[in-house]
């Protein structure tokens, strides 16, 4: 095994054994991975750096405190979760028990929260203000946004990442609510050409100034 990977394994190791065992001192982390504290203190301080790890001293009756170690919000990231997996099983179940309709309700009323939330953040900008202000909106919630204007005047929205993509490829009606989302806060026409659902690399969106925008721009 190569340095690098070895010095990985090691950090995994420690992680794992502060969520499963924690909170622990460096030489019980030691102990349990037959490696010296010298060792297991440098992956615990790198971990701190990071936000992954803090240390809390232990007053004892006897002797010196204790620093002990375990791991922060921050750090359950790096363990494996399957929320898509439980959405898609909620889904499913509402979908057998009370059919196809409500589940397309349930996403309609996810657009309309989504609307009214973001909407007064468009409020007094022109087109390409609200599309950079879009974006950074989809950023926030992970889904790794760019956007460029074209040369003809119309904007490219790509997002590289889709942390609702398992259920998006089960419902569909979760990409359209967005587009239909897109449009209205954007009050553009907004048009996907491809869809990380059907299988490819990014979702892409077009959006295109409405006629009467356009016509509104000239006049000015």
């Amino acid at each position: 095994m190569k340095k690098g990977q070895e010095s990985g394994s090691t950090r995994r190791m420690i992680m794992t054994l502060l969520k499963t065992k924690g909170p622990l001192t460096i030489g019980a982390l030691a102990e349990e991975l037959g490696i010296t504290e010298m060792g297991v203190r440098r992956h615990v301080l790198q971990l701190e750096q990071e936000s992954l790890a803090k240390t809390k001293v232990v007053r004892q009756p006897m002797g010196r405190p204790m620093h002990v170690y375990s791991l922060t919000e921050r750090a359950e990231d790096h363990f494996p979760k399957s929320y898509h997996n439980l959405a898609l099983e909620l889904l499913r179940e509402l979908d057998h028990v009370s059919g196809q309709e409500t589940v397309h309700a349930l996403f309609e009323g996810r657009k309309r929260r989504m609307l009214a939330q973001y909407t007064p953040m468009m409020e007094g900008q022109g087109l390409e203000e609200r599309v950079a202000e879009l974006a950074s909106i989809q950023n926030a919630g992970g889904y790794m946004a760019t956007w460029s204007k074209q040369e003809d005047g119309s904007y490219m929205m790509c997002e590289y990442n889709c942390p609702i993509r398992q259920v998006a490829a089960g419902y569909r009606v979760a990409c359209q609510c967005e587009q239909q989302l897109f449009e209205e806060l954007l009050g553009a026409k907004v048009t996907r050409s491809e869809c990380m659902a059907e299988g490819g690399q990014c979702c892409k969106y077009v959006i295109a100034a409405k006629k009467k925008d356009k016509t509104s721009e000239k006049s000015s």
